[in-house]
């Protein structure tokens, strides 16, 4: 409760007696298995938009969202009009599965956000009001339709807490799936990154669905998030996905796309799979698509809908309430462009924040899609080891015979293509000349120029290899989101080791509010590193509080 204690020195007179009691209570009678409550002790009592106000009368900028579940944040005027609607109207507020107009007007606004591909011969089955009761319903979907049983499942992932949502999360306890390799760059698993690192993925996955002797028999589905939230926000590049869905389609597995956290116009498309064109055979969707109230369903094409009736059900499926903002949200999202507004500002964010904090030692690695951005905080001392870093003076220059490798657009050529190992020198992790200028590893762009490909190979999208990571830093992170808290920003943490500070921001949010978190942001984590660097591990847990910003602040 250090954070609590600290946060309450700023809080005074009859507020901040029941703040503190109100945190002292839930701490004595709630789970133990409780996770926002730890790291943000706050107790919120009204909210709008962006800005949420607690107990203690501190306002702070929740960048936050319900865990990207505020697409229109707080209280927006037409989720309360549709809420409000039904309530004076006297409809039933829980019907199960039964018709209702509310219902139909729900499921015709959805179905015409879908990929082309799927709108017109879509189902929808509306599941218990949670993303992964929807996993789990995706999962038994592809299951029935097939006849077959296995999964395959990428590290990283995260789809739920459920039995079978956990089996195929990162995380999971005991092997139930076949697990893949997500691509990214900063921590590539073959440690090259970039589209040749996406492409030894996709040979990989081909490989164990194409060679007799994997011992990995033909699946039932494939699942897999656009963007990785949970993580650490790794947009997969577009060209990999479109490669996930040929080489699914040709061997007749369902395609499950996991659009829990990235829907509703989250990734700057109103679905992630937008921006590949790709249409998945089935798609999860939940968060987002009740307007902040409890709602999940699968959508899924219309011949795999062969399960018996109550081959899955739940009791609170027919939430009434969650339907009308729901409908409410996804047209307002779509009517007024918000998705594709989400894409340009979150490119600014985040060209904004290297500008700002990318030179740090600290900082690992800025990313993301649309408006759900991660800022992954490394030890600034130590290296990993002896891991090779590619020499990009060498690393671009491929045959010309070699379809794989065509020039980036600074005109250098792939030292490699999947058939080879690169030819360029390895640099020591301790190399002082492996990131000098002109070496640094470009941010990754997910939705950048094809890498022209060889018969056969999918266009991924370009990027040099990058240079070899630091090692996470999980503490550094939990005292940047401290900081934030101080200063009036609520940001979460998420990715491996906990190291990936996050942004979930409300679509809605303006330029002024905008520029307001990445004031706070880029302070706090500018504090943290001058603590770091004056006090080594241990002075990052005590920064310098800077000025209190959270105070009589309202962005709204």
């Amino acid at each position: 409760m250090a954070v609590t204690e600290s946060l309450a020195e700023e809080a005074h007179g009859p507020a901040g007696a029941v703040h503190e009691g109100i945190l002292r209570r839930q701490s004595a009678r709630e789970s133990s298995a409780r996770t926002y409550a730890r790291a943000l002790p706050i107790v919120p009592v009204r909210a709008r938009g962006l800005t949420i106000e607690g107990a203690d009368g501190r306002r702070y900028l929740d960048c936050l969202s319900g865990a990207g579940t505020l697409a229109l944040g707080h209280n927006h005027p037409v989720v309360l009009a549709a809420v409000r609607q039904v309530l004076d109207s006297g409809a039933p507020l829980s019907v199960l599965d039964l018709a209702t107009p509310v219902k139909d007007a729900f499921i015709t606004e959805l179905f015409r956000t879908l990929p082309p591909g799927l709108a017109g011969r879509a189902r929808v089955q509306f599941c218990g009001p949670a993303g992964t009761d929807a996993v789990e319903a995706a999962l038994k979907l592809v299951r029935t339709a097939t006849g077959r049983t296995g999964v395959l499942a990428f590290t990283g992932a995260y789809h739920g807490m459920t039995a079978g949502a956990l089996a195929v999360s990162g995380g999971a306890p005991e092997v139930q799936a076949t697990r893949l390799p997500y691509p990214q760059d900063y921590r590539c698993p073959f440690g090259v990154g970039g589209p040749y690192g996406a492409e030894l993925g996709a040979r990989w996955t081909e490989s164990l669905l194409d060679d007799p002797k994997s011992g990995v028999p033909l699946p039932a589905g494939m699942i897999l998030e656009p963007v990785q939230g949970e993580g650490g926000v790794l947009p997969s590049p577009d060209g990999w996905l479109r490669r996930m869905r040929r080489l699914t389609a040709d061997r007749g597995i369902p395609l499950i796309a996991d659009e829990v956290q990235t829907g509703v116009g989250r990734t700057g498309a109103f679905w992630a799979v937008d921006h590949s064109g790709v249409t998945p055979d089935v798609m999860v969707l939940s968060k987002a698509i009740g307007g902040s109230l409890p709602l999940a369903v699968i959508v899924y094409r219309d011949d795999l809908d062969v399960w018996q009736p109550g081959a899955h059900a739940g009791t609170f499926r027919g939430n009434q309430l969650a339907m009308a903002a729901g409908t409410a949200t996804l047209a307002y999202v779509r009517e007024n462009g918000l998705a594709e507004r989400a894409g340009r500002l979150g490119t600014r964010v985040m060209e904004q924040l290297r500008a700002d904090i990318g030179g740090l030692a600290c900082v690992g690695e800025v990313r993301g899609r649309g408006l759900m951005i991660g800022v992954e905080l490394v030890e600034p001392e130590g290296a990993t080891g002896e891991s090779a870093v590619w020499d990009g003076s060498a690393a671009w220059d491929v045959a010309e015979s070699d379809g794989f490798g065509a020039a980036p657009s600074g005109g250098e050529r792939a030292a490699y293509g999947p058939d080879a190992m690169p030819c360029g020198r390895a640099r020591s992790a301790h190399d002082p000349d492996a990131m000098r200028p002109g070496r640094e590893r470009p941010a990754h762009d997910p939705g950048a120029a094809p890498f022209a490909r060889r018969p056969g190979a999918d266009d991924f999208d370009t990027a040099p290899p990058p240079a070899a990571p630091r090692p996470a830093a999980p503490r550094l992170a939990a005292a940047v989101q401290r900081e934030c808290l101080r200063r009036g920003l609520i940001v979460e943490l998420g990715g491996r080791h906990s190291s990936v500070v996050r942004l979930l921001p409300p679509l809605t949010i303006s330029d002024e509010q905008t520029a307001a978190v990445l004031d706070r942001l880029t302070d706090a984590v500018a504090a943290v590193a001058r603590a770091d660097e004056r006090h080594g591990p241990h002075g990052a847990r005590e920064q310098d509080p800077g000025p209190s910003m959270g105070a009589g602040t309202d962005m709204d």
